[in-house]
């Protein structure tokens, strides 16, 4: 990955006039806008609102905020939908092909956030509105890593993370509060998913049958997902033992799909794309989810581009409230991308480099494999790179439980290799590792820089009660940012309860998970 300072970016974004001269500004939205961190846009913006003049409570100043960082979305999408045609090669259509994408799920998520009648939760919300930041900055990324940022980048400048930005500094969540429960379920779990969650095997009740041999419905994995239906309930796909190639995609149409395969390294899905050959780091993935509630089981997904390659995905979940049990994920860099959104893995093996563990999800990791592979020569292991890149942000990579080790390609040259728990891809990067045991790879520092002193004030890295002979912290950096080993309450605010508020919708999944510490 490539690191995309967002100073720069919001520098670049100043195209729109603003107010430094506009005096007709009311009062009341002044004030209200000098408590955002990007007060100029705010009144600009505001200012052209007919009803501004009633905005006089909190409520009201942050819907309004919302509806004008949904407005001007939906502004900048049909702008970028239109520079199709300026696209002089086939690494800008990709980038801008991202783009499209990654708009339209940003006018999802702030529709969303405003289309609940006031019903959504303020944790609910920060998560919808960090992945509309999330959305965005991946956008100009695609277009940095590729090498073609020079043409297309300015046409396409805009005021829409700015106003995002306002949005989170608005809403600025409290305690998350806990869901209410039906039978230990939450309470918009229907009757019938209960029964079917609770059912011994969710192959027995698939939906649809993937297998190779044609003794199932479809031959493969995309087949079936294209057909699969959106309900209200669960939709089990099996995907019968095999190795499948192919790139699988589950759009944000199709919600509460569950890809359930015959175990790790029975059911495996592979492919090959990567920045190297040409395609995004968000467009490389092997397994691709943006359908809320997905759940991926007994599943290995791998992509083969190799280290030369650079950015190679295997799994990307940008799906709130997705879940993956007993799964491998394989790979060399940006392995698994926990693109945003609530995010939970239990269970699961992860092979990587460089950077394998990343992306600005809200997430835990518990109960993992961690396996370092062999880097090229001259590279240094990372095994995660955290991307919140604005503090109002609820996201962070939380690793509880979990172990940190060598693989076998790795184990007899690892004297050679220096691994680290971290780096800060961007400026607010928050990763803690909990109850953790960590061999001998991870170097006395434990965490890297990315470049320079990029980040390291701004940054939140920290260990609790992690065990192994990578754990003392007695030699580690002396940042800012890094707190060290922290406390049992400090550590408690990135535990499955509280960081993915899991205990009010994790139940019902059916997977095993510890709440607490």
């Amino acid at each position: 990955m490539l690191r995309l300072s967002l100073t720069l970016v919001l520098a670049s974004l100043l195209l729109t006039p603003l107010v430094s001269s506009y005096d007709k500004v009311p009062p009341n939205i002044k004030w209200w806008c000098s408590q955002t961190p990007n007060p100029k846009p705010c009144e600009y913006f505001m200012s052209q609102k007919p009803n501004c003049g009633s905005v006089k409570q909190k409520t009201d100043f942050y819907k309004m905020s919302v509806e004008i960082a949904l407005e001007r979305a939906l502004n900048a999408a049909s702008h970028t939908k239109g520079l199709g045609p300026k696209c002089r090669n086939a690494k800008e259509k990709a980038a801008w092909a991202d783009c499209l994408e990654l708009y339209e799920h940003t006018i999802l998520r702030l529709n969303k956030t405003i289309g609940q009648n006031g019903k959504c939760s303020e944790e609910d919300a920060q998560t919808w509105l960090s992945a509309a930041l999330a959305n965005l900055d991946t956008c100009w990324t695609g277009f940095k890593e590729l090498g073609v940022s020079d043409y297309m980048l300015p046409l396409m400048s805009n005021n829409v993370t700015m106003l995002i930005c306002n949005t989170l500094a608005t809403n600025k969540p409290q305690k998350p509060k806990e869901g209410k429960y039906n039978d230990g379920y939450p309470a918009w779990v229907s009757l019938g998913d209960r029964k079917l969650l609770q059912a011994a095997s969710p192959a027995a009740k698939a939906n649809l049958v993937v297998a190779q041999d044609g003794s199932g419905n479809f031959k493969t994995i995309k087949e079936a997902v294209d057909a699969a239906s959106s309900g209200s309930g669960r939709f089990v796909i099996y995907v019968k033992a095999g190795t499948y190639k192919e790139n699988v995609a589950v759009g944000t149409n199709v919600k509460n799909i569950m890809l359930v395969g015959d175990g790790i390294g029975k059911t495996i899905i592979t492919g090959s794309k990567s920045v190297g050959g040409g395609a995004t780091t968000f467009n490389s993935a092997t397994l691709a989810v943006d359908g809320d509630g997905f759940i991926g089981q007994g599943l290995t997904i791998r992509n083969t581009a190799g280290p030369q390659n650079g950015q190679a995905v295997a799994l990307r979940s940008s799906a709130d409230l997705s879940v993956f049990y007993k799964c491998s994920f394989e790979g060399y860099q940006d392995t698994l991308y926990v693109h945003s959104q609530r995010q939970f893995y239990r269970e699961c093996d992860i092979y990587g480099t460089v950077d394998f563990i990343f992306g600005d999800a809200v997430v835990v990791l518990q109960n993992c494999n961690i396996y370092a592979r062999r880097p090229m020569s001259g590279q240094k292991i990372t095994i995660t790179a955290q991307g919140r890149s604005d503090p109002n942000e609820n996201t962070g990579i939380s690793i509880h439980n979990s172990r940190v080790t060598a693989s076998s390609e790795l184990k007899p040259v690892q004297g050679s290799f220096q691994a680290f728990l971290g780096r800060p891809w961007r400026e607010y990067s928050r990763t803690v590792f909990m109850k953790t045991f960590l061999d001998s790879i991870i170097a006395p520092p434990g965490w890297l820089e990315w470049s320079g002193n990029f980040a390291l004030k701004t940054l939140y890295y920290a260990e609790y009660a992690n065990t192994g002979p990578g754990s003392s912290t007695t030699n580690r950096v002396k940042w800012g940012g890094y707190r060290g080993e922290i406390t049992a309450a400090e550590a408690s605010k990135f535990t499955v309860a509280n960081l993915i508020v899991g205990n009010s919708w994790l139940p019902p999944t059916q997977v095993p998970f510890t709440p607490g510490l």
